[in-house]
């Protein structure tokens, strides 16, 4: 299989022919759908309104995990499968996955139970039987505990636990499976809208398209179509929509905790639970949920920095925060079955596959993690549509875009030593470098390949982010970064990292000097 890149944008191409699927959505499940699709012999276009993994799929936890809070609601068969393709997803892309720790304090009260947690740690390790890439759970003492992190509330601490999860970049792995779409054949265009569905005979067989940068109209024909908007789904329906369930949760950033590399898992005043986790070299806390009756209402708000707040003060006193501290803050929409339920968290995250008219397919529900699975019954349901039987599916099989290895750890530590080494040599900081094999993987070659043409593209964007000019010119030549948003929110997250923007002007003039001065 090819590397998926340049992504190559080319919307007439969407008129060209009828394709057999059209992906309206270039979050993770429109990304995963069109890849699966296309890799098992569809032809397939995918487009986005925006710019890929600008919705939801960029605004997550950045967190491919089993979800252990959903033991407590006794999904366990939801947990299992997620764990399962946690494996899946560390070795077919052991350059976007990583093993995190995260640390489970407790402390004296009426909701605590070491003995409870244990087992539930315990059934954790065990629904992950298999290859995993964390190692199991451990208990600490309180003394222990205190000792490795002195900022947690010594007040009435029991001890607490260790556990294993993974991380990731949401943005990053959604456009690495784009890439893997378009490398199997399929044709990719984000800023481009889908404004109505097409009808003949009672099915549907396309859709009215706007090219949002030339704001040309096109009309793209397909035997089936699978509505991946997520959130923005149902407006697409009309009267046909499903009944769903918008819940929004926030996300504040903050600064690193100094000398600390691993997560926490702690619980708020209300009792929901939420994170504290290492990312690029600051720190991201949330989540919140409430429900929203639009996606435009994903927004912040002040009451939401200071519940997270308050909860990071009351677990972890030590650190001290305020809202001074806040960086940058992002919110995000789920879209899940409408159910009652007793709280927020209580809410399904079940995944299911709907047929709304004939030949428009769409799903509700589903998690991050196991997007890749779950398009598989997405794509199961377009075979159906057409007529044929599936085939089987090959993506849990195939490394993606970047891999270097996709077996075993140690091969890709072994690989990501020499690839710091060889960045480094031809001037990018140890860990510029480090942080540019966890994002593009053996990509890497076509940025030092720029790098070594132009030496000044080896230096950071802005002094306290991981990221060089190198990757913004390839952003912009290879990654269908249209826009000065694409570049510094999603192919690289340095708005969420660096306060003011001081680094635009020059950055733009650098772009300009390279023939792209038109990025705004």
């Amino acid at each position: 299989m090819s590397t998926g890149f340049p992504l190559i944008r080319n919307p007439a191409e969407l008129a060209a022919r009828e394709f057999d699927v059209l992906v309206i959505g270039g979050g993770i499940y429109g990304a995963w759908t069109a890849y699966d699709a296309a890799s098992r012999g569809l032809s397939v276009a995918l487009i986005e309104k925006n710019d890929w993994g600008s919705g939801t799929s960029s605004a997550s936890s950045k967190l491919i995990h089993g979800g252990l809070r959903y033991l407590e609601n006794y999904e366990f068969a939801l947990v299992r499968h997620a764990l399962k393709e946690r494996r899946t997803l560390y070795r077919i892309a052991p350059h976007l996955v990583r093993p995190l720790n995260f640390i489970l304090p407790m402390w004296k009260g009426p909701r605590a139970s070491p003995f409870l947690v244990s087992a539930g740690l315990f059934l954790y390790d065990l629904l992950a039987l298999g290859s995993r890439p964390v190692r199991p759970h451990r208990h600490y003492s309180a003394r222990q505990m205190l000792a490795e992190y002195p900022f947690v509330d010594p007040q009435k601490l029991l001890g607490g636990f260790r556990y294993g999860d993974c991380q990731e970049d949401d943005a990053r792995m959604t456009l690495m499976v784009t890439a893997a779409a378009q490398a199997c054949g399929a044709v990719c265009a984000n800023r481009v809208a889908a404004r109505a569905l097409i009808e003949a005979e009672g099915k549907v067989c396309g859709a009215e398209l706007e090219d949002r940068v030339t704001g040309a109209p096109l009309t793209v024909r397909a035997k089936v179509v699978v509505n991946a908007a997520g959130p923005w789904a149902p407006g697409l329906l009309g009267a046909a929509a499903p009944k769903v369930k918008l819940v929004k949760g926030t996300h504040l950033v903050l600064p690193a905790i100094a000398g600390c590399n691993e997560a926490f898992l702690l619980t708020a005043s209300d009792g929901r639970v939420f994170f504290v986790i290492p990312w690029y070299g600051r720190t991201l806390v949330g989540t919140t949920e409430s429900t929203v009756t639009a996606p435009a209402e994903a927004q912040p708000t002040d009451e939401e920095t200071r519940y997270l707040l308050a909860g990071v003060r009351a677990g972890l006193p030590g650190i001290g925060w305020t809202e001074a501290d806040v960086i940058a803050r992002f919110a995000g929409v789920r879209m899940l079955q409408a159910e009652d339920a007793a709280s927020l968290s209580a809410v399904t995250r079940e995944f299911t596959v709907l047929q709304p008219q004939p030949n428009l397919v769409m799903h509700v529900g589903g998690k991050y993690t196991t997007s890749r699975h779950d398009s598989i019954s997405i794509v199961d349901a377009v075979f159906r549509a057409l007529g044929r039987r599936p085939p089987q599916p090959v993506t849990q099989a195939r490394p993606l875009p970047g891999a270097p290895q996709a077996s075993a750890s140690a091969d890709f530590e072994s690989w990501q030593a020499s690839a710091i080494a060889e960045l480094a040599a031809i001037g990018v900081d140890l860990e510029a470098a480090r942080w540019l094999t966890l994002r593009h993987g053996c990509g890497i070659s076509a940025i030092a390949a720029l790098i070594q043409r132009d030496r000044r593209l080896a230096q950071r964007i802005a002094a306290d982010a991981p990221f060089v000019h190198a990757e913004a010119v390839h952003a912009v030549r290879a990654e269908m970064a249209l826009s000065l948003d694409d570049l510094t929110r999603r192919r690289m997250p340095l708005t969420l990292l660096v306060r003011g923007d001081a680094w635009r002007a020059p950055l733009q003039a650098l772009l300009a000097e390279y023939g792209h001065g038109d990025l705004r």
